[in-house]
């Protein structure tokens, strides 16, 4: 009929998760690109992250490799900004309390901080394959005591993620 709705278009999940995998694809990091996209309770996209050095750090000037842990010279760890945290701190609209994040993989125990302290109350994840470290083990926890839920995407069949 001429006068119904299209069928088969994609859910606010798919969107939102689509959008952070799209931002995932804008880190310089040579292996690994994570994407985070805050979302109100009404759907409208808030802030957009991903993974990568400072404003004013250049992509050229700092280490991309994992190094020794302990070594500034060498290892990409000192300075890079999560995705979440990068999301977070581009939102120049007020307050987050209530909103919901998008982000390609399970947050850090850090990022879990930011985003408690920011009033996020939602969490969709892509990816969790850290699970059972020493920081995804905090995060969890603190995200639990601090009543943030967090659930896995539930793809509907469709690839949303990006090959380039």
């Amino acid at each position: 009929m001429e006068n119904e709705k299209r069928t088969g278009y994609i859910s606010w999940d798919e969107y939102f998760m689509g959008v952070s995998f799209l931002a995932a694809q804008r880190s310089k990091d040579p292996n690994t690109q994570v994407g985070a996209c805050i979302v109100s309770s009404e759907n409208k996209i808030l802030s957009i992250g991903y993974n990568g050095f400072p404003q004013g750090c250049s992509d050229d000037d700092f280490p991309w490799s994992r190094g020794v842990s302990d070594d500034p010279d060498t290892s990409k760890y000192f300075y890079t900004t999560h995705s979440e945290l990068n999301a977070i701190l581009n939102y120049r609209g007020g307050s987050l309390e209530g909103a919901k994040i998008y982000v390609t993989l399970f947050p850090c125990n850090e990022c879990a901080k930011a985003i408690i302290q920011a009033g996020i109350k939602k969490i969709i994840y892509a990816d969790d394959k850290y699970d059972g470290t020493p920081s995804v083990v905090a995060s969890k926890r603190m995200l639990k005591s601090a009543g943030v839920e967090f659930a896995r995407y539930a793809a509907s069949g469709r690839d949303i993620t990006l090959h380039v």
